[in-house]
């Protein structure tokens, strides 16, 4: 049963969120006006996941991030973004917030950005302690268009990475997030070739479209190419799709907060954000991403 703390001044807001929620079974929710009450409901009942917006009094969006990265790393903030907030937004999400929901696309969105992160966060949590004995790891797969394995194996990937422990646990649930959304890129944009502006315009017409593709051909016959190497000095995930990549050259800039309102680019942003290095290919249809070691907040 997830427990989720939504911080917000606003009381309609507050309303709008929490019954977009409690229509989850079994979700549990509490209320803070700010992100001063936040802390004072988190020091007596520590939620699983923090959903918080950005323009508070007493205490915004930003300082309750980087007061709960330096007390409680391990829990998951995500942000609640509105139109003017974008750059405060980016400032949080580099500050060390988890992920983000534009509060226009709440209805859409909402549940699944957040389900999203609390399954990286409550898998990170139940296998750190079994795999923190790892000394070296490598591995490679080659996976169909499934979404469900696209997820499982993520789960595994990060499994595995947690338990070297490169980073702070705040830092491998970020690690966690970047990765999901490189390997749904690869099986959205890069195998089924669906742009992420029909997502701006049609948010189901989006998913459908990569469904019925992922059965026919050629889509349905490409695959999602994922290898992994860990060592206690850094990780690296190098994930390839047989689509026809893309013109790199064309990519948005992620430091631009133009993109925090709308789903195209929303990928790009959160891996450039919580990663170290992000490389393409020449061709487009291929990622590494970095992620090294660091000795703050083990």
């Amino acid at each position: 049963m997830p427990k989720i703390l939504i911080v917000d001044d606003s009381a309609l807001d507050r309303r709008l969120v929490s019954g977009l929620l409690e229509k989850i079974p079994g979700v549990e929710i509490s209320l803070a006006i700010d992100g001063l009450d936040a802390l004072a409901i988190i020091q007596r009942d520590l939620p699983d996941v923090v959903l918080t917006d950005l323009d508070m009094p007493r205490m915004d969006g930003l300082e309750l991030v980087s007061r709960l990265k330096e007390s409680l790393p391990a829990l998951p903030v995500v942000l609640m973004t509105a139109a003017g907030s974008e750059e405060v937004a980016v400032k949080a999400l580099q500050a060390g917030a988890a992920s983000y929901v534009s509060k226009r696309n709440l209805s859409n969105e909402l549940w699944n950005t957040l389900a999203h992160v609390l399954r990286v966060s409550l898998e990170r949590r139940n296998q750190a302690r079994v795999l923190n004995r790892l000394k070296l790891w490598e591995t490679d797969f080659s996976i169909e268009n499934d979404l469900e394995l696209i997820t499982a194996l993520s789960t595994y990937l990060m499994q595995s990475f947690n338990g070297l422990q490169i980073c702070s646990t705040a830092e491998q649930l970020r690690v966690g997030v970047a990765l999901d959304e490189a390997l749904l890129n690869a099986y959205f944009h890069g195998n089924m070739e669906v742009s992420s502006k029909l997502r701006e315009t049609n948010y189901h017409e989006f998913f459908d479209l990569a469904e019925r593709r992922s059965k026919e051909a050629p889509y349905k016959e490409r695959r999602i190419w994922v290898s992994a190497r860990y060592s206690h000095v850094e990780a690296t995930f190098t994930i390839r799709d047989d689509g026809p990549g893309f013109d790199i050259s064309s990519l948005p800039d992620p430091r631009d907060p133009m993109y925090l309102d709308r789903p195209h680019g929303r990928g790009l942003l959160l891996m450039r954000t919580f990663l170290d290095d992000v490389r393409y290919n020449e061709r487009g249809n291929e990622v590494t991403l970095v992620k090294r070691a660091s000795t703050k907040g083990r």
